[in-house]
């Protein structure tokens, strides 16, 4: 299920990242790989803010629907 799915706070492993070869590479350079766990800070408007490695980052909800948990 896409990590958009999830209850804000709760921390969940990333099973999967889909999408093209380029949308993949720039999620894996933010940290967003397969068996790190990743949790919903906030959402706001067409935006999620993700909590990853003890970072915050925000993705638009088109890229967070990428991360399956």
């Amino acid at each position: 299920m896409p990590i958009t799915m999830t209850t804000p706070g709760e921390f969940n492993q990333i099973r999967k990242v889909t999408g093209k070869d380029d949308v993949r590479r720039f999620l894996s350079t933010l940290g967003f790989v397969e068996g790190e766990y990743v949790s919903i800070v906030n959402e706001m408007g067409g935006n999620v803010i993700l909590n990853i490695k003890g970072t915050r980052v925000a993705l638009n909800k088109a890229l967070a629907q990428r991360i399956l948990v």
